[in-house]
C-alpha cells in the first residue's frame, strides 16, 4: 500500500481511463488530497456516473469530465487544446487508460488497436501537454510486468501480417517502458520527471477479452483500489525525481526489466516512428 501523506492542493492531475477500474480509484485518492482531478474518458455517459462516485467517495468537487478518445488522434488534439484553455498548467499526468488482448481491430487512424490505445494516443497527449506542465511535473506510464515477454515488431508494427492479440498487448506495454525511458532522457534538465510501473494483476474488466476473466476469483488478484497504489506512489512519493525514467510495482523501484529496457536504440526507434505515425514532436 501507498504510505505516503502528500497533499495534492491546487495541483492539477489528469487521469485517463479515471471512470473504471484502478483509474477511478486512483482519482479517488487524488481527490481525497485536494488534488485537482482532470477525468480524461472515452465514454461521457460512464465517466459522469464515476464522476459522481469520486466526488462523493473524495468529498470533493475539484473533479471535472473531458472527453478522450485515444484511439482518435483527433480526440487525443481536441482534448488538449479544451484543457490548456480552461487549467492553467499540468502537475501530473498519468497515463492509465489501456486495452488488452482484444480481437483485431483498428483506430481510427489505422493502427492496430492495442499499440494505437496504450501507446500512440499517450505518446501524443503527453507530447501535446508538455509545455503545459509546472515545474517539477510528474508524468506516470501504466504498463505491465508483461513488457518482459515483449519485442517491438518493427517490421509489422500493426501485426496486419499475423495477429497474435497476446503479442500485440505485450508489445504496447514495451512500448509504454521505451516511451518512458527516451522521455526521460530527452526531460533532464527540466525538472519534470516520467516514470513506468507495473500496477499487479487487477480484477477488472481489463481482462474481458483474455483467459483472465475465468480466473478473477483467484485470491492472487488484486483489488482495483490495490492496483492503484503504485500509480498513487509515482504521483505523490516526495524525493521521486532521482528515479525518473525507470519502472516500479508495489509501491517500490523494479530493476529486473525486459533486456530492451536498457537499449537506447531501440527506445530512439520507436520514439521516432512514434512520431511520424501520430505527427506529434517533442516541444521542449
Amino acid at each position: 500500500m501507498c504510505t505516503t501523506t502528500t497533499r495534492l492542493d491546487e495541483k492539477v492531475v489528469i487521469i485517463t481511463g479515471a471512470n473504471t477500474g484502478i483509474g477511478k480509484e486512483t482519482a479517488i485518492e487524488i481527490a481525497k488530497r485536494g488534488g485537482t482531478v482532470v477525468m480524461a474518458c472515452r465514454d461521457l455517459k460512464r465517466g459522469q456516473t464515476a464522476l459522481e462516485d469520486i466526488k462523493r467517495l473524495s468529498n470533493s468537487h475539484r473533479i471535472f469530465l473531458k472527453r478522450l478518445d485515444l484511439a482518435s488522434l483527433s480526440s487525443v488534439r481536441k482534448f488538449t487544446y479544451e484543457f490548456i484553455k480552461e487549467f492553467n498548467c499540468l502537475h501530473v499526468l498519468i497515463n492509465n487508460a489501456g486495452i488488452m488482448m482484444c480481437p483485431y481491430g483498428k483506430t481510427e487512424d489505422g493502427f492496430e488497436m492495442h499499440f494505437g490505445v496504450n501507446h500512440l494516443g499517450h505518446f501524443a497527449l503527453t507530447n501535446l501537454l508538455l509545455r503545459h506542465f509546472s515545474v517539477h511535473g510528474r508524468i506516470i506510464n501504466v504498463s505491465s510486468c508483461v513488457h518482459k515477454y515483449a519485442t517491438i515488431n518493427f517490421e509489422d508494427i500493426n501485426f496486419e501480417k499475423n495477429y497474435c492479440r497476446r503479442k500485440a498487448y505485450c508489445q504496447s506495454k514495451l512500448a509504454n517502458v521505451l516511451f518512458t525511458r527516451e522521455l526521460h532522457r530527452k526531460l533532464v534538465g527540466s525538472k519534470i520527471s516520467v516514470y513506468s510501473l507495473h500496477p499487479g494483476i487487477i480484477n477488472t474488466e481489463l481482462g474481458r477479452h483474455s483467459f483472465l476473466k475465468y480466473l478473477l476469483w483467484l485470491p492472487c488478484f488484486k483489488s482495483p483500489m490495490q492496483g492503484a497504489q503504485t500509480s498513487i506512489y509515482c504521483a505523490t512519493k516526495e524525493g521521486l525525481e532521482n528515479e525518473s525514467g525507470n519502472y516500479f510495482a508495489e509501491c517500490k523501484l523494479i530493476k529486473t526489466m525486459n533486456k530492451y529496457f536498457f537499449d537506447e536504440g531501440q527506445a530512439k526507434k520507436l520514439w521516432e516512428l512514434s512520431e511520424k505515425l501520430t505527427e506529434t514532436t517533442y516541444p521542449l
